[in-house]
């Protein structure tokens, strides 16, 4: 027999309940995030999921990252890059050689300046379309990579809790991917700040196997962006002129001339 008294117990009651429903996924949340065909669901954890679309809406949600059409950023001082989200059109602009690259990352096709012309010989023309892409599959990853937590690809892990670089108490997340990007045998831990949700740090690990990560970087200094949070500030390293916009020139992806944004 239960000699708790009623009031004791209604308390209890509630509290049961409202212990359950702390510990289940925030559904409207996933609803609201939906993962990329080929996501590794059944390979990754709940926890690891629920903390993805966490991610999602503190960036500015899904709904904002989804209408977002033009990005552009100096990635390193290395490329100027502007991308079309919507038709996959990217123009890369080498900063420390005389070469410009507009490459549709969906189709491959695309056309190349380099030294003062335009190439039209196909294995080079299709060498320098290639490199660009790989351009821009490394340098947007270092700056919308916490949008992409549930890509086609990727399995999601949670490892539980650290502390960052900085001394910050964060929820870790392992990434590790399947037959997509340059290079799939990566492996990174993305570190998500417990009070703001935003991605604090993260580790890279050439080889899923590597037990030493061949860096650590802070992710810091966000801004938003016409409805979405980036941020460029990578430590030692700055991702610079970031932009994101509703309209480009046309010409942006169809001419080597200089654009102006």
């Amino acid at each position: 027999m239960n000699y708790l008294p009623v009031f004791f117990r209604s308390i209890t009651a509630v509290a049961v309940v409202l212990l359950f429903q702390m510990c289940q996924p925030n559904n409207e949340q996933a609803k609201g995030n939906p993962p990329m065909e080929g996501f590794n669901e059944a390979a990754s954890d709940a926890k690891a999921i629920q903390l993805a679309d966490s991610v999602m809406a503190a960036q500015g949600g899904r709904q904002s990252w989804d209408n977002t059409r033009y990005i552009a950023w100096n990635f390193f001082g290395n490329r100027k890059l502007l991308w079309d989200k919507a038709t996959g059109d990217v123009r890369v602009e080498y900063l420390k050689e005389d070469a410009k690259t507009l490459v549709n990352i969906n189709t491959g096709e695309g056309k190349v300046y380099r030294n003062g012309t335009e190439l039209t010989q196909p294995d080079s023309v299709a060498k320098y379309l290639q490199r660009g892409k790989e351009a821009w599959v490394n340098d947007s990853y270092w700056l919308v990579m916490p949008y992409k937590l549930k890509d086609s690809g990727v399995t999601l892990k949670y490892l539980g809790e650290e502390t960052t670089q900085a001394g910050q108490p964060a929820d870790v997340l392992q990434l590790t991917f399947d037959k997509v990007g340059v290079t799939p045998e990566n492996r990174y831990k993305v570190f998500v700040d417990k009070e703001t949700k935003l991605v604090s740090q993260w580790a890279y690990f050439p080889s899923a196997n590597d037990t030493v990560p061949a860096f650590v970087m802070p992710w810091q200094d966000y801004k938003m962006y016409d409805g979405i949070k980036l941020s460029g500030d990578r430590g030692q390293a700055k991702i610079t002129d970031i932009q994101v916009l509703k309209e480009v020139p046309k010409e942006a992806f169809t001419s080597f001339a200089p654009v102006q944004l």
